[in-house]
């Protein structure tokens, strides 16, 4: 594990380029099975799961050129192969269960591992993924080291409505479906920039999926798909951190953001706090007019609040960027994280800080801002967000701080911490003892 030294209250200001997003990322990657011919990705990030996932393909025979300083990856799966007995797929990172429907549409064959997991962000099943795999008519074998699954021919297309707009089940749905024979119809589909980002790579290589950006997704299955060249969008994680980092320590940070339109909720947030967001010319920045306020309703007695849920909610990935901002503003904010439980329990690191926060049951938490605040040592948990706005709270406060076990972070941002540095900020890793 690595830790972070924050030599905080210096304001950020200057120009960044952000990554792409490790949630559009991950998932093509994992497309990228299910065809024979080469692809070519353009901003591919060197992040650790990536590296993971591009492992794995290598151990499977494909063939994988990655050039770390033009972030250009060529892949090809023409010579891969797989045995379900022997072959392991990653552990650790969610985003391998996404290598699935590859495998079962390659080799008809797959495996899930027992310790399949990723941010510790409460319960996350896997019986919605099994429950995909078994429509499109896998059969499912319990092992002692995980469950097997195997097809005897080609996947068969169905029409399918999820509990709940998970991202990866239905990023599961659309792989299966995509060399299914038939039509196949996803209902409560998720629909995050992500989520389209990672359809129209796969119309790319041939796909015929409709409805975009909505809940409802029609895949008609193809005999084949072909190669392509893809480049991947800003992350908009990424664009909004960065952003909140210049509100945060009083600076202004200009941003790249090709896509300005997925930011009207985001920038209403960013309001509710004081800071007007501006887009011009493909560049994003955060305004603030003196020290952080939040914003009265106009309904008595009530608190200011921030909800997150599937999109078009604002992102739960997001809400912790937004805690920290409710931390250092002036006034009350509730947050609600309508997805998973167990994600809000970090006010006691908070508090280290001299913030006062309270966390009213699993999913919600109420910010008291404005108080006086001081460096601290803080212990994120297994949150890659957390881990960021622990270290935006250190970063808005004179004096060194250190946030223990920050490695979250590099899950997600490649050289996240350089180009913060590039800013202005005065922040080193350190391998911890």
């Amino acid at each position: 594990m690595s830790n972070l030294i924050v030599h905080g209250g210096t304001p950020l200001a200057g120009r960044i380029v952000p990554s792409a997003n490790k949630n559009a990322v991950l998932p093509i990657l994992c497309a990228t099975l299910l065809t024979r011919e080469p692809v070519r990705l353009h901003g591919v990030p060197d992040i650790t799961d990536v590296k993971k996932i591009l492992d794995v393909f290598r151990s499977l025979g494909s063939s994988v050129e990655m050039d770390a300083k033009s972030r250009v990856l060529n892949l090809h799966h023409r010579d891969t192969h797989f045995d379900a007995a022997r072959d392991r797929l990653p552990e650790e990172m969610r985003s391998s269960i996404m290598l699935v429907p590859g495998l079962l549409a390659r080799f008809c064959s797959a495996r899930i591992e027992d310790d399949v997991t990723g941010c510790t962000l409460g319960v996350r099943e896997i019986d919605p993924h099994v429950e995909v795999f078994q429509r499109f008519g896998a059969s499912v074998e319990r092992q002692p080291d995980g469950l097997v699954l195997a097809v005897p021919a080609r996947l068969q297309a169905n029409d399918h409505w999820t509990d709940y707009a998970s991202v990866t089940t239905t990023e599961n749905f659309v792989l299966c479906a995509a060399l299914a024979s038939g039509r196949s119809t996803l209902m409560n589909a998720a629909s995050e920039p992500h989520v389209q980002e990672f359809c129209a790579f796969l119309k790319l290589l041939g796909a015929q999926i409709e409805g975009l950006g909505t809940s409802r997704l029609t895949i008609h299955g193809v005999e084949r798909l072909g190669g392509g060249e893809f480049t991947f969008a800003e992350d908009f994680h990424e664009i909004v951190t960065f952003l909140a980092l210049g509100a945060i320590t009083g600076g202004r940070v200009e941003v790249k953001n090709s896509t300005p339109e997925q930011f009207p909720l985001i920038d209403r947030t960013f309001a509710k706090f004081g800071v007007q967001i501006i887009h011009e010319n493909g560049w994003s920045r955060s305004v603030t007019n003196g020290p952080l306020k939040v914003k009265e309703p106009f309904t008595r007695n009530i608190l200011q609040k921030v909800e997150a849920a599937p999109w078009p909610y604002l992102p739960v990935d997001l809400l912790p960027i937004f805690v920290a901002l409710g931390v250092k503003a002036e006034g009350s904010v509730m947050f609600w994280n309508k997805i998973y439980d167990g994600a809000m329990g970090w006010t006691s690191e908070l508090s280290k800080f001299g913030a006062h926060a309270f966390l009213s049951d699993p999913h919600r938490m109420v910010t008291f801002g404005g108080k006086p605040l001081h460096a601290a040592e803080v212990e994120s948990p297994y949150i890659i967000r957390v881990a960021i706005a622990l270290l935006m709270v250190a970063a808005s406060i004179p004096g060194k701080s250190v946030i223990r076990n920050a490695t979250p972070i590099r899950r997600a941002h490649p050289q996240f911490v350089e180009n913060i540095c590039t800013l202005g900020a005065r922040i080193e890793w350190v391998d911890s003892e």
